[in-house]
C-alpha cells in the first residue's frame, strides 16, 4: 500500500470513529426523550437501564452508519483542502478519483459491515430490545404517596397521610381502607401515626401502625329477619400489616411472543413469512370478494380474478351474447313483478355495503402489516447502500467546500442527512400505502441522492467553482456592471 493511500485512509478513520460514536450517542438521546415517559417513576434497577440503553444503540447503528460516513468524509476531504494537501496532490498529478480509491475500498467495507449488522446482529437485538420495552411498560410505577390524597397504587388498599416525615419513614393520620373481600369500605384503619418498610427481599411492604382503631362491618347472614348493620371496632397500641409487592416486580415477558415481527427477522425470514403473508392476504380477499351479491355470471368471473389458489382455474370469459334493453324488458313486467326486483335490488346493494363498510378497515390493516416484512427486507439493503451513496457526496463536498473540523461539515451533514430521511420516510409511507411500488417506495432517496453524488463528484474532479463563494461574488458583480452600463446608455 502507498504512503499516500494509508494517509488518506488514516485521515478518514479518525473522524470515522469519532462521528460514529457522536452519532449513536446523539440518536440515543432522541430515543430517551421519546421513551421519557415509560421509564421513568418504576422503580427499575441500573442493570435493566443499562441493558436497555444497550439494545436501543444497536438498533440505532444503522442510521449511525451514513450519517457518520457522510461527517467524516466531508471532514477528511475538507481538512485536506483547507490545508492545500489536497492542492498539493492535485499538483502532483494526481486525480481526485485516485485520492478517493483507497477510501472507496473501506466505504465499501464498511457497507458490507452495515449490511451484516442490519441482518444478522440487528433483528436479535430489536427482538431483546422490543422484549425488554414491553416489559418496562407493563411494569408499574412506584409507590409515592402524596400527603392528603388517597393512593390506591397497591392492590385491595388505599392509603391516606395527613402528614409525611421530613427525614425518615413516619406517617401521620393514617387512614387505609381494606378492599381484599371486594364488599366496598366496610374495613377501615385509622391510626395517630404510622411506618413503611420493606422487606429485605422486596417482596412484602411492611405497614406498622400506632395508637388507632380497626372498623369491620361484618356481613349479616341471617335470613327473614329485619336487616341490621353491625359494626365492629378495636382498639390498638400497635398493628403490623404485611402488604405483598408481587405486583411491583418486573417480569420479563417471552422472547417468543414478539419473534414473529418484521423487525426481529433476517433476509430469508422476511422473504418466507412475507410469501406467506401474501398469499394468505390474497386468500382473504378471494373470500371477501366472492362474498358479495352479484349475478349468476358476474359471480363466476369475479371469484376466478380473485382465487389465488387455484393453479389450473378456467377462465369462465363470461361475455354478454347480446345487447340487453332494459327499458324495454322492464317495461314488460307488472307492477308486482316490478316492485320484487326493485326490492332485491335494494336488498343487495345493502347486503354488500354493509359487507365492504365491515371489512374494509380490516382488509387495510392486513394488508398495511403485511407491507412491513418487504419493507423491512427493503430497509436492510438501502440504509447499507446508503453508505456508499453519502461516501459519494460526502468526499467531493468537503474537496469543494474546503473546511474542516466540526463547524460547517457538521452544519452541512446534519442539512443532507434530514433532508435524506425525510425523503425515506415518505417513501416508506406511499410504500405502506400502496401509493407506490415498494421498490419505488423503499428506494426513493436513494434515486434522489445517488445522481447528486454522482454530480458532486465530477464537478469536484473538474475543480467547478459550484461552491465556491467568490464565483458567485464575481458572477453578481458583472450583472450588476451590465446593468449599471446599460442603465447609462438609456440616459
Amino acid at each position: 500500500m502507498k504512503r499516500l493511500h494509508k494517509f488518506v485512509i488514516k485521515s478518514f478513520l479518525g473522524p470515522f470513529f469519532m462521528t460514529f460514536f457522536i452519532c449513536v450517542f446523539v440518536l440515543l438521546m432522541q430515543f430517551l426523550w421519546k421513551y421519557i415517559d415509560d421509564l421513568v417513576g418504576k422503580g427499575l434497577e441500573w442493570n435493566i437501564v443499562t441493558e436497555l440503553l444497550l439494545y436501543a444503540s444497536l438498533g440505532l447503528v444503522p442510521l449511525a452508519f451514513p450519517l457518520a460516513m457522510l461527517l467524516a468524509s466531508i471532514m477528511t476531504f475538507g481538512n485536506l483542502g483547507e490545508n492545500y494537501e489536497l492542492v498539493a496532490m492535485k499538483a502532483s498529478g494526481i486525480s481526485l478519483f485516485r485520492i478517493m480509491r483507497p477510501l472507496l475500498f473501506v466505504a465499501l467495507l464498511l457497507t458490507s459491515t452495515a449490511f451484516y449488522f442490519s441482518n444478522n446482529i440487528l433483528p436479535k437485538a430489536n427482538l431483546k430490545f422490543y422484549t425488554l420495552m414491553y416489559s418496562v411498560r407493563q411494569q408499574k410505577p412506584e409507590m409515592i404517596i402524596k400527603e392528603g390524597v388517597f393512593s390506591n397504587d397497591l392492590e385491595n388498599y388505599s392509603i391516606k397521610v395527613e402528614r409525611k416525615g421530613k427525614n425518615n419513614n413516619m406517617l401521620y393520620d393514617v387512614m387505609i381502607y381494606d378492599h381484599s373481600e371486594n364488599r366496598g369500605n366496610v374495613n377501615v384503619s385509622i391510626a395517630d401515626s404510622g411506618k413503611m418498610e420493606l422487606t429485605p427481599d422486596k417482596n412484602f411492604m411492611t405497614l406498622t401502625l400506632f395508637n388507632g382503631q380497626n372498623y369491620t362491618e361484618p356481613e349479616e347472614r341471617r335470613q327473614n329477619t329485619p336487616r341490621r348493620y353491625p359494626m365492629q371496632r378495636e382498639s390498638f397500641q400497635k398493628e403490623v400489616i404485611n402488604i405483598s409487592m408481587k405486583d411491583f416486580e418486573f417480569n420479563r415477558i417471552d422472547e417468543k411472543r414478539m419473534a414473529g415481527l418484521s423487525k426481529m427477522m433476517n433476509i430469508s425470514q422476511l422473504s418466507s413469512q412475507g410469501d406467506s403473508l401474501f398469499t394468505e392476504y390474497k386468500y382473504k380477499l378471494w373470500r371477501y370478494l366472492s362474498g358479495f351479491n352479484y349475478t349468476s355470471d358476474i359471480n363466476k368471473q369475479v371469484s376466478w380474478m380473485a382465487n389465488p389458489i387455484d393453479s389450473v382455474k378456467v377462465d369462465p370469459k363470461i361475455k354478454p351474447t347480446q345487447d340487453v334493453d332494459f327499458e324495454k324488458i322492464i317495461a314488460s313486467l307488472s307492477t308486482f313483478e316490478k316492485q320484487d326486483l326493485y326490492q332485491r335490488a335494494i336488498g343487495n346493494v345493502r347486503n354488500n355495503t354493509q359487507g365492504i363498510s365491515q371489512q374494509v378497515d380490516e382488509m387495510y390493516s392486513r394488508k398495511k402489516y403485511v407491507n412491513t416484512f418487504p419493507m423491512e427486507w427493503h430497509r436492510k439493503f438501502t440504509l447499507s447502500f446508503a453508505c456508499l451513496i453519502f461516501f459519494f457526496i460526502g468526499a467531493p463536498l468537503g474537496a469543494i467546500i474546503r473546511k474542516g473540523g466540526l463547524g460547517m461539515p457538521v452544519v452541512v451533514s446534519i442539512l443532507l442527512f434530514i433532508f435524506y430521511y425525510i425523503l425515506m420516510i415518505t417513501g416508506e409511507k406511499f410504500a405502506r400505502e400502496d401509493a407506490w411500488t415498494m421498490i419505488n417506495g423503499m428506494w426513493f432517496a436513494s434515486a434522489v441522492f445517488l445522481p447528486f453524488g454522482i454530480w458532486l463528484t465530477y464537478k469536484a474532479a473538474t475543480d467547478s467553482g459550484v461552491m465556491n463563494m467568490e464565483s458567485y461574488q464575481a458572477l453578481f458583480k458583472k450583472i450588476w456592471n451590465l446593468r449599471f452600463l446599460g442603465r447609462r446608455k438609456t440616459e
